[in-house]
């Protein structure tokens, strides 16, 4: 394997690579997607279900993929093939691969309405958004959206173009500071709001005869949203990590930094629901993705100083949304330069045509193109159900079997007790590895699939 690759970036040491991973962690699924899903399936339960699955399924996979990276120094596709020529093995890294060319472009275009929110809050305040048609009527309006889709993805196709050390880690260590700043100052307000309490106690209190077998699955399922797990950006981040880096240790901080933030995005929201809504919380809480960009906007003009508040809330959205992006690109870059040869600006180039060309298709999904479907789903509700639902589930899969029956599970704790390194869980990972976490990824591929034909109903 590679020990050294002198042509390929590396980061600094620990804290770039645990900022980086953090940053890609901490993205529109943890501060979008957990709160709503923590709402709709039972608040305190779904958050215990969580950090269960957090510290278990989602160490095992983000051990194993960063392990990976740095014992090949490659990124998916070079990752997979240095153990096999077998077009199976290599078909689970091109998977891997493929996953971020496919997310990127319709994660732009969320993060381009979360910049035009805060473009609105900044000029006007929040008032225009509390207007019930704001939203539809925004990402309806021909080629807006595309235009905020646009510059959202230049902010990351420029970061990306200054490659590892320079872009990815000099941008993280500035943004992710600002971005628990930012997260600390709303939750404090949000939780210091009359009538907060009682969602902090739906949110941090079990309600066990509001547990579902659907609460696992939905949890299993933010899993992937919230740790980067099985998109290639962990394999490629590994890829980057030096080899004095304990593998664990990384993994762990990685862990209580987004569980931090993903508890930190409930108790901005639901606290701050309940302070709002009174009687009416739960109505405005199953509003699902609809509940950062209509319900929102209305609770923070109900305050005192909402404007502020919501720019800072908006901001920090951005920032999120921007280090996830910034992650997914960089590991479909990685692929590009590995595997075809190209130098960074050429990959960056290819990739800004890629995101725009596939990003149009979303932006304009609800306007322009409302008529034009695939399986009845909207360009964006498409690219999400074929990468969130059934290739990441895939995806995991394929890592995990690469692990038990092609590279050896013994290899890769060789690799993360490189020079004395602690590997204090490696019994709970190698219980996961072998066998739970790949059946955990079977049911959420089963589950999510069945749930979009109508089957079942999540």
């Amino acid at each position: 394997m590679n020990e050294d690759n002198q042509n390929r970036g590396l980061f600094s040491g620990k804290l770039g690579f645990v900022l980086a991973a953090a940053g890609a962690s901490v993205g529109l699924g943890n501060i979008w997607r957990f709160p709503y899903l923590a709402a709709k399936y039972g608040g305190g339960v779904f958050l215990v279900i969580y950090l269960i699955l957090a510290f278990t399924f989602g160490y095992t996979m983000i051990m194993a993929e960063s392990a990976i990276g740095r014992l090949t120094g490659k990124s998916p596709v070079g990752a997979f093939g240095a153990f096999s020529n077998s077009r199976f093995v290599k078909a689970g890294g091109w998977i891997n691969a493929i996953i971020p060319i496919l997310i990127v472009p319709y994660y732009s275009v969320i993060g381009g309405w979360v910049l035009k929110y805060l473009w609105t809050n900044i000029r006007y305040g929040t008032a225009p958004m509390v207007e019930s048609t704001f939203f539809t009527g925004f990402i309806s309006n021909g080629w807006e959206p595309f235009i905020w889709f646009c510059i959202f993805a230049f902010c990351t196709l420029i970061i990306i173009f200054l490659g590892v050390e320079k872009g990815i880690e000099r941008v993280t260590k500035t943004m992710m500071p600002v971005l628990v700043i930012l997260a600390l100052i709303i939750t404090a307000y949000s939780v210091t709001r009359p009538g907060a309490t009682a969602g902090i106690r739906y949110f941090f209190i079990p309600d066990f005869s509001r547990f579902s077998w659907m609460t696992v699955v939905t949890a299993l399922g933010q899993m992937f949203y919230s740790l980067s797990i099985a998109m290639g950006i962990l394999i490629t981040f590994g890829s980057y990590m030096k080899k004095d880096v304990s593998i664990e240790q990384s993994t762990e901080q990685v862990e209580v930094f987004d569980t931090i933030i993903a508890v930190m995005a409930g108790l901005m929201i639901i606290p701050a629901v309940f302070a709002f809504s009174g009687a009416d919380a739960g109505k405005n809480l199953n509003a699902g993705p609809s509940l950062m960009f209509i319900t929102m906007p209305s609770i923070f003009d109900s305050m005192g100083i909402g404007r502020v508040i919501a720019i800072m809330f908006f901001l920090l959205v951005f920032l999120a949304a921007l280090t996830s992006s910034i992650a997914l690109t960089e590991s479909a870059a990685s692929t590009f330069e590995d595997e075809l040869g190209w130098n960074r600006r050429t990959s960056t180039l290819v990739l800004g045509v890629i995101m725009i060309s596939l990003g149009a298709l979303s932006a304009l999904g609800y306007g322009t193109l409302s008529n034009v479907t695939i399986i009845g789903m909207q360009f964006l509700d498409f690219f999400d159900f074929l990468t969130n639902s059934v290739m990441m589930p895939i995806a995991a899969i394929a890592i995990c079997l690469l692990v038990t029956r092609v590279i050896s599970v013994e290899k890769i704790i060789e690799e993360i007790e490189m020079d004395g390194m602690p590997f204090r869980r490696k019994k709970l990972f190698c219980f996961m590895i072998k066998g739970v976490s790949p059946a955990l990824a079977l049911i959420i591929l089963i589950s999510s699939v069945a749930n979009a034909f109508g089957i079942i109903k999540m």
